[in-house]
C-alpha cells in the first residue's frame, strides 16, 4: 500500500504544523503503530528527527497510544485503541491525518505526545479505598449482586487513555471520572470514601482545566472500551448525595 501521512510535528524545529510523509511499503497486516515505526525508521535513515509518539503494551490495555487519526481519537474503527488499529482499515493511496489529543488539560509535550498526568491527580484525589482488606478472601466472602458486580467491572474497564476528552467538544473528563467513581461506588469496599470521593475528584477535574459535560455523548462513541454515559448519571447522583450529606468534606 502507498500511504500519505500528514503528521502533526511540534517541538524542536517544528513550531506546530502538519508535515507530509509518503510511505510506499505499508502492508495491510501492520498495526497503525507498526506503520509509524516504519516511518520513523525511514526518518532515522535520512538523519531526520523521528516522530515522537507514546506506546507501551500494544495490546489495547494500557491506554498510552493516544492519537487522533483523521479527526477521530484512536482512529475510525469502533472500540479499538490505536495500537490495535490495522492498516487494512485504510485504502491504498489514502491520505491520513495524525495529530495529538487536543485539550487544555493535555498540553503537547512533543509531536503526538501529550501530558495526561492530570488524570493521575484526579485519581490521587479520590480514586482509592482506605479499608484494610487483609489477605485475599474467598470470592463469596462479601456478597455482591451479579448485576452490580458486572456494572462495576464494566466501569473498571476504563484504561484512562483520554479519548473521551479528545472527542468532547468541551474537553470534558466526565466519562473518565464517572467510570473511576462508579466502579468503587457500587462495591462495598468503596463505601468508606463514598461521601467525599465524588466531590474531591470533580473538584480536581475542574482545577485541571477540563470542560463541562454537555451530554453530546461523543465520549461514549469514541471510547475504546465502550464505557457507558450511564456512569455520568451515577457520578451526578454520587456528587449530589455527598453535597447533601451531613459529613463535612475536607
Amino acid at each position: 500500500m502507498k500511504i500519505t501521512l500528514k503528521v502533526w510535528r511540534q517541538g524542536g524545529k517544528y513550531k506546530g504544523e502538519f508535515v507530509e510523509y509518503k510511505l510506499d511499503n505499508v502492508k495491510e497486516e501492520m498495526s497503525f503503530l507498526e506503520m509509524m515505526d516504519v516511518l520513523n525508521e525511514s526518518l532515522v535513515q535520512k538523519k531526520e528527527q523521528p516522530v515522537a509518539f507514546e506506546h507501551d503494551c500494544r495490546e489495547g490495555i494500557c491506554g498510552t497510544c493516544s492519537m487522533v487519526i483523521d479527526g477521530q481519537p484512536h482512529g475510525p474503527q469502533k472500540a479499538t485503541t490505536t495500537c490495535q488499529l490495522h492498516m487494512r482499515s485504510f485504502k491504498d493511496g489514502d491520505t491520513i491525518y495524525v495529530e495529538p489529543f487536543r485539550a487544555k488539560a493535555f498540553p503537547v509535550i512533543r509531536d503526538l505526545v501529550v501530558d495526561r498526568s492530570a488524570f493521575d491527580r484526579i485519581i490521587q484525589s479520590g480514586g482509592y479505598i482506605s479499608v484494610n482488606t487483609g489477605q485475599a478472601q474467598d470470592a463469596n466472602a462479601i456478597p455482591v449482586e451479579k448485576d452490580v458486580a458486572s456494572m462495576a467491572f464494566d466501569a473498571a474497564a476504563c484504561i484512562g487513555c483520554g479519548a473521551c476528552v479528545a472527542a468532547c467538544p468541551n474537553a470534558s473528563a466526565m466519562l473518565f471520572v464517572s467510570a473511576k467513581v462508579s466502579h468503587l461506588a457500587m462495591l462495598p469496599q468503596g463505601k468508606v470514601e463514598a461521601k467525599k470521593r465524588a466531590q474531591a475528584m470533580v473538584k480536581t477535574m475542574d482545577m485541571e482545566g477540563f470542560g463541562r459535560c454537555s451530554n453530546v455523548t461523543a465520549c461514549e462513541a469514541e471510547c475504546p472500551k465502550e464505557i457507558s454515559v450511564n456512569n455520568i448519571a451515577r457520578l451526578n447522583r454520587e456528587y449530589l448525595g455527598s453535597v447533601f450529606a451531613s459529613e463535612k468534606i475536607v
